[in-house]
């Protein structure tokens, strides 16, 4: 890693007062720290570039975050699923406690009793992590949390779905949002990111961190196929054959399925550019 990338704001875990002590002999001055393991405690955590900055990323229920300070109501840190690095409220985050399941739906609920028809607790999104304690019935399970969770809607942790393609295709028609990671809001690298981390394959946040870390490159003949990913200056989208692809569309403001001809001929008309990067994951 060169310094340049290593001092990438996303990614360095510190700021002027603090730093994780995996930066010793890389900071100057400021304090290393351990870290203070929390996970999220709301719905969804909009992690800032600064104590009153905009939303970079969005972390879900149950997301691990380690803190490395904590001022003014604001806590710096960063997740530990991709490393990257922000600001989020305080009030946001909730004691450590291992994780057992993921939310393996587009979305679902928490409720505060066994029961469908009581008011939802929690709207949960694809990727949230809980800890399941007893097995109510066929439909329940409790949380540590004391809520309850729809068991259809959860699996175990480590029984990952088998495409990436077909997690970004339950998104379709969900409404674009910058830094969004939900079915509530989702930007292009956001998709791209939750649809691998649910086959359980390490995925950056950001589309040029995506395009710098997912798969090998492929050369400009070699034909499209499912699951590669095209990349632009500042977009990402998923191919689900080599004629289409699926992506969040800023031009819609919504998750969509179009051809990739037509994609690529509307970017560079609009003056985005062309293809920048073409990658390809190993099959696993």
């Amino acid at each position: 890693m060169t310094a340049e990338l290593a001092r990438d704001p996303r990614q360095w875990a510190a700021n002027a007062r603090v730093a994780h002590e995996s930066l010793r002999g890389q900071v100057d001055g400021q304090r290393l720290v351990a870290g203070e393991p929390c996970r999220i405690g709301v719905a969804l955590a909009d992690l800032r570039d600064g104590p009153a900055g905009r939303r970079e990323r969005q972390l879900h229920y149950g997301a691990q975050f380690l803190v490395l300070e904590r001022a003014g109501g604001m806590a710096f840190g960063f997740a530990r699923h991709d490393g990257y690095v922000g600001y989020l409220p305080e009030a946001d985050l909730g004691a450590d406690q291992p994780a057992s399941h993921w939310v393996s739906a587009p979305a679902s609920h928490l409720y505060a009793a066994p029961d469908i028809k009581r008011p939802e607790v929690v709207a949960l999104s694809l990727g949230a992590r809980l800890c399941v304690v007893a097995e109510v019935n066929e439909r329940f399970v409790q949380t540590d949390q004391g809520l309850y969770a729809l068991r259809p809607h959860l699996s175990p942790l480590g029984q990952w779905a088998a495409d990436p393609v077909a997690v970004a295709l339950a998104f379709v028609g969900a409404p674009y949002l910058w830094g969004g990671n939900s079915r509530n809001g989702i930007d292009c690298s956001g998709l791209v990111q939750a649809a691998h981390l649910a086959c359980g394959i390490d995925c950056p946040g950001d589309s040029d961190q995506q395009q710098a870390a997912l798969g090998a490159a492929l050369p400009e003949a070699e034909p499209l196929r499912r699951g590669d990913l095209l990349f632009w200056a500042g977009h990402v989208a998923l191919c689900i054959s080599g004629t289409d692809l699926v992506h969040a569309a800023g031009y819609f403001m919504q998750v969509r399925v179009e051809p990739i001809a037509t994609v690529v001929a509307r970017n560079i008309a609009l003056g985005a550019g062309p293809v920048t990067g073409r990658r390809r994951l190993a099959p696993t």
